[in-house]
Formats: structure tokens, sequence, C-alpha cells
């Protein structure tokens, strides 16, 4: 996560939010050295067990990377460098527009290198999302049932059911998804996105 402290900003909001390692450990269902070797930054955690941790507290995940802050303006064009890296420092996913303050739903370019998965921990949240292979490949699977889909291929499902997202391929996978509600921006344990 090139320029991104995870660990100064986990134990941030750990501090704000007047809990121990200990107590975050477990009200997130993860053992305290997780918590301390994150904020240590001496692992990366993957996508899931960062979002059990955010959940535990609660932090959405767009609250973490960009903070609280919302632009004056509603911004209407997106260069590259200027989307929010969402992701766990392996697989990228990049929010579009992240700071807009009335945003009703999630637009994410979504990069898996080989071998990138969201975690064994299958993801369930509020809400439906789809999405467009770009090029790569990409293991789905939703409540059980597991397909590749390749460039040109796409998904549409219920994101209460458990999903996770694979790449088994060579090659990079890229995707462009879309999720509503938009769930990195909403706090709780159940209303925001993903993976």
């Amino acid at each position: 996560m090139s320029g991104f402290d995870v660990g100064a900003r986990l134990k941030q909001l750990r501090m704000l939010r007047d809990l121990s390692q200990r107590e975050l450990a477990k009200r997130a269902g993860v053992t305290n050295s997780t918590i301390s070797l994150i904020e240590q930054n001496s692992v990366s955690p993957s996508v899931s067990s960062l979002k059990k941790i955010l959940d535990a507290m609660p932090v959405s995940i767009s609250e973490f990377f960009v903070g609280e802050e919302t632009s004056p303006q509603e911004k209407v064009f997106y260069r590259a460098a200027e989307l929010t890296e969402i992701g766990d420092g392996n697989l990228s996913w990049r929010l579009v527009a992240a700071r807009h303050p009335s945003r009703g739903m999630s637009i994410i370019h979504e990069h898996y290198p080989p071998g990138a998965d969201t975690g064994e921990d299958m993801l369930e949240h509020e809400g439906e999302e789809g999405g467009v292979v770009v090029s790569g490949t990409i293991e789905l699977t939703v409540n059980g049932d597991t397909q590749c889909l390749h460039a040109g291929d796409a998904y549409y499902f219920d994101s209460r059911l458990p999903h996770r997202f694979r790449n088994p391929g060579a090659g990079d996978c890229v995707i462009v998804s879309a999720n509503t509600p938009p769930g990195f921006s909403e706090g709780g344990a159940s209303t925001h996105h993903r993976h």
C-alpha cells in the first residue's frame, strides 16, 4: 500500500475509540497479536481480515483510507491518480469519488495480481454488486457456486450471499465493478462493502 500507513491509521482509530488492542481483537474475533502486528506494519492484513477489524469498531473502509472530510464541491471527472486505493497492498481496489458527499453507489477499478484472493473468510454484506471482467481471469464463488470468468464476462448478485474473488491465472485480472448501497462510505458492521 504505497504511501498509506495502515498500522498508524488503525492505531489512531482504535485510540480515538478508547479500545485496547485486546478489546478490539476480541470484538473482531482475531488474536491480540494480529492487531499488534498490523499496527507495527509487520504484516499486511488481507481485505477480509481488515474488514473484520474495521467492522468491530465500526469504521467504514473509506473512512479508514480517506478520512471523513468531503470535497467542498462535487467533482465530475477523476484522473487515474485521483482514485482512492482501498485494497490490501496485494490486490488493488481503486474507488471512484470516495469523498463525494452524496454518493449512491461504489464504482471500483479492481486489479488482482496472480494468486490474489479476497481471503478464505467469505464476504457478506448488504446490497447488490456487479462487474465486468476487463482482462484476465477471476474465479468467483457465490453461495457455494464457483465459476471462472474471463474478459468480457460479467456477474451480478445479492451481496448478502457469501462470496469470494480469486485470481487463479498466471496474468493480472482487471475488473470494473459497482455496488450499492455505497458500502465504502457507510459505517456499521453490515452496511459497507465488500470483499
